[in-house]
């Protein structure tokens, strides 16, 4: 329907930096899009993904969740093994809260099972983390906090009946 129009490679810092003021500004949507016009023109620009990944993980918040393989797909093109165990992480814990936050029957087991796979990767991201840089404990921290300050627990296993016969 139209032809999207390109960004000139000297505008992408400029235009990265836009997205993290709408970002700061509530507006994942807004952000996402110049992450798209931007990778339009650098497919493998490595800022852009994360703040695509980022402003998509937003989107939780705002109660428009986008699609599980969506954010893989994201994170499948980060290159930095860190970086993709870090926002696996922060992808898995910011839809385990927004889960929490909408109080459906089961949502505390799901944001359970999400925090806690969100700690999982936190911890693989710690330890190859760069020196100086604790954030994977710091979230790691943060997921603990919610599940005990929550009394968040896992799903209860299923009791085994036997078939009556």
């Amino acid at each position: 329907m139209f032809d999207l129009k390109p960004l000139h490679p000297d505008a992408i810092p400029a235009a990265l930096d836009k997205a993290m003021r709408y970002r700061l500004l509530n507006e994942p949507g807004e952000a996402e899009s110049i992450c798209l016009d931007v990778l339009a023109v650098e497919p493998d620009n490595q800022k852009a993904l994360v703040t695509l990944l980022l402003a998509m993980t937003d989107r939780f918040g705002l109660g428009h969740p986008v699609s599980a393989a969506r954010v893989q797909e994201v994170l499948g093109r980060l290159r930095d093994d860190y970086e993709r165990c870090y926002y696996a992480g922060i992808a898995r814990e910011r839809n385990g809260k927004f889960l929490f936050n909408q109080g459906a029957p089961g949502s505390g087991f799901e944001a359970f099972e999400l925090l806690r796979e969100a700690m999982e990767f936190y911890e693989q991201a710690e330890k190859i983390r760069p020196p100086g840089n604790d954030d994977a404990l710091l979230r790691w921290n943060a997921c603990a906090r919610h599940i005990m300050g929550n009394r968040l627990a896992p799903r209860p296993a299923e009791p085994y009946e036997p078939a009556l016969e």
